[in-house]
Protein backbone atom coordinates (compact mmCIF):
# COMPACT_ATOMS: atom_id res chain seq x y z
CA UNK A 1 0.00 0.00 0.00
CA UNK A 2 1.41 3.09 -1.15
CA UNK A 3 -0.42 6.38 -0.12
CA UNK A 4 0.82 9.94 -1.13
CA UNK A 5 -0.52 13.53 0.14
CA UNK A 6 0.06 15.86 -2.45
CA UNK A 7 -0.60 19.83 -2.30
CA UNK A 8 -1.67 21.17 -5.89
CA UNK A 9 -1.07 24.74 -6.66
CA UNK A 10 -3.31 25.81 -9.80
CA UNK A 11 -3.93 29.36 -11.52
CA UNK A 12 -7.33 30.77 -9.82
CA UNK A 13 -9.03 30.57 -13.30
CA UNK A 14 -8.00 26.89 -14.23
CA UNK A 15 -9.07 25.36 -11.04
CA UNK A 16 -12.08 23.64 -11.90
CA UNK A 17 -10.41 22.04 -14.69
CA UNK A 18 -7.74 20.59 -12.73
CA UNK A 19 -9.82 19.28 -9.73
CA UNK A 20 -11.27 17.53 -12.95
CA UNK A 21 -8.26 16.21 -14.09
CA UNK A 22 -6.77 15.49 -11.28
CA UNK A 23 -10.06 13.39 -10.59
CA UNK A 24 -9.90 11.67 -13.67
CA UNK A 25 -6.16 10.21 -12.88
CA UNK A 26 -7.18 6.34 -11.66
CA UNK A 27 -6.37 6.48 -7.88
CA UNK A 28 -6.36 10.26 -7.11
CA UNK A 29 -9.02 11.90 -4.72
CA UNK A 30 -9.46 15.58 -4.35
CA UNK A 31 -10.41 16.18 -0.86
CA UNK A 32 -10.29 20.14 -0.16
CA UNK A 33 -9.60 23.07 -2.39
CA UNK A 34 -9.24 26.90 -1.61
CA UNK A 35 -10.18 29.99 -4.12
CA UNK A 36 -6.86 31.03 -4.08
CA UNK A 37 -6.27 27.53 -6.24
CA UNK A 38 -4.55 25.27 -3.51
CA UNK A 39 -5.86 21.42 -3.68
CA UNK A 40 -5.09 18.91 -1.09
CA UNK A 41 -5.00 15.74 -3.10
CA UNK A 42 -4.34 12.02 -2.08
CA UNK A 43 -2.63 9.72 -4.18
CA UNK A 44 -2.62 6.18 -4.11
CA UNK A 45 -0.96 3.22 -6.06
CA UNK A 46 -4.06 1.68 -8.36
CA UNK A 47 -4.03 -1.79 -9.99
CA UNK A 48 -2.75 0.10 -13.32
CA UNK A 49 -0.65 3.29 -11.88
CA UNK A 50 1.45 4.10 -9.33
CA UNK A 51 1.27 7.01 -7.11
CA UNK A 52 4.29 8.55 -8.22
CA UNK A 53 3.17 8.20 -12.11
CA UNK A 54 0.10 9.66 -10.71
CA UNK A 55 1.73 12.79 -9.46
CA UNK A 56 3.95 13.24 -12.26
CA UNK A 57 0.96 13.25 -14.14
CA UNK A 58 -0.83 16.16 -11.92
CA UNK A 59 2.34 18.46 -13.09
CA UNK A 60 1.01 17.73 -16.90
CA UNK A 61 -2.32 18.99 -16.63
CA UNK A 62 -2.71 22.07 -17.90
CA UNK A 63 -3.25 25.12 -15.01
CA UNK A 64 -1.29 23.42 -12.50
CA UNK A 65 1.51 25.71 -11.05
CA UNK A 66 3.34 23.23 -8.61
CA UNK A 67 2.63 19.65 -6.69
CA UNK A 68 4.29 19.29 -3.69
CA UNK A 69 4.30 15.95 -1.56
CA UNK A 70 3.41 16.66 1.79
CA UNK A 71 2.92 12.53 2.94
CA UNK A 72 4.10 9.85 2.26
CA UNK A 73 3.04 6.14 3.80
CA UNK A 74 3.97 2.68 2.55
CA UNK A 75 3.47 -0.85 4.01
CA UNK A 76 4.13 -3.94 2.59
CA UNK A 77 1.13 -5.44 2.23
CA UNK A 78 2.43 -8.90 1.32
CA UNK A 79 4.35 -8.90 4.55
CA UNK A 80 2.38 -10.76 7.97
CA UNK A 81 2.52 -7.78 10.10
CA UNK A 82 3.46 -8.32 14.31
CA UNK A 83 1.17 -8.54 16.57
CA UNK A 84 1.34 -7.45 20.15
CA UNK A 85 0.58 -9.93 23.14
CA UNK A 86 -1.42 -8.80 25.84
Amino acid sequence: MNICGCLVHASVESVNNVRDGIQALDGAEVHASSDDGRLVVVVEDSGSTLASDQIMAMHQIPGVISVTLTYHHFEDLSQPVARATA
